[in-house]
């Protein structure tokens, strides 16, 4: 069971730390916002998104996926189109004065961070493609805390970017390093939509 515990924590570390659309929302958020509290509809959001897909992937949903091209293709023209409307929202958010920002509602927090974990092709491929995989070779107990393993580190991690965010949140002062921030987010956005287009191409 440890061996099965260490895998799960390794596996997943390798798979969140590397940026990506969803660690750079969460990360914003916790930036933009003046409390942790504030940020909470997105880490548990992205949380149990995350769950949710290493779940379905450990219990073998995984094949079902990468075996239909057409459902591949459906995935991600929706996730392009989320991640291009999140872009151009956070391009727009900027900070209305000293120390008073506009931060996104708990219903659009959760509506962006489902959008960025469970309409992320890319996030999809990593969960299902590889933890789905690796979690095969596990049965009974075994399996559980690999699961177990690898869902925790999600939350801990996302927990970890909010945390950091707020952190430079409260170092600046004027907004100015969040407006950049926000518009450095956008950008990292649409290079991730960009490599979806490219793999659409390539599929179809």
């Amino acid at each position: 069971m440890l061996q099965a515990i260490a895998h799960g924590i390794l596996l997943a570390l390798g798979l969140i730390l590397p940026l990506g659309a969803q660690n750079v929302f969460v990360f914003n958020q916790g930036a933009n916002h003046k409390s942790i509290s504030k940020s909470l509809p997105v880490i548990i959001t992205a949380g149990f998104c995350d769950t949710l897909l290493i779940v379905l992937a450990v219990l073998g949903v995984s094949a079902i996926l990468l075996s239909l091209p057409a459902l591949q293709i459906a995935i991600y023209c929706i996730g392009l189109l989320f991640l291009l409307y999140m872009a151009i929202s956070l391009w727009r958010t900027q900070p209305n004065g000293v120390q008073t920002y506009r931060p996104m509602s708990a219903k659009k927090q959760m509506s962006f961070a489902m959008s960025v974990s469970l309409l992320n092709p890319h996030a999809i491929m990593d969960i299902f493609g590889v933890i789905g995989t690796n979690g095969a070779i596990y049965d009974g107990g075994d399996k559980i805390a690999f699961t177990v393993a690898t869902a925790g580190i999600s939350w801990i991690w996302f927990f970890f970017l909010a945390i950091a965010g707020k952190i430079m949140g409260n170092i600046d002062k004027t907004g100015k390093y969040i407006t950049i921030l926000n518009k450095c987010s956008a950008v990292i956005i649409l290079f991730v939509a960009a490599m979806i287009i490219k793999q659409l191409f390539e599929i179809i």
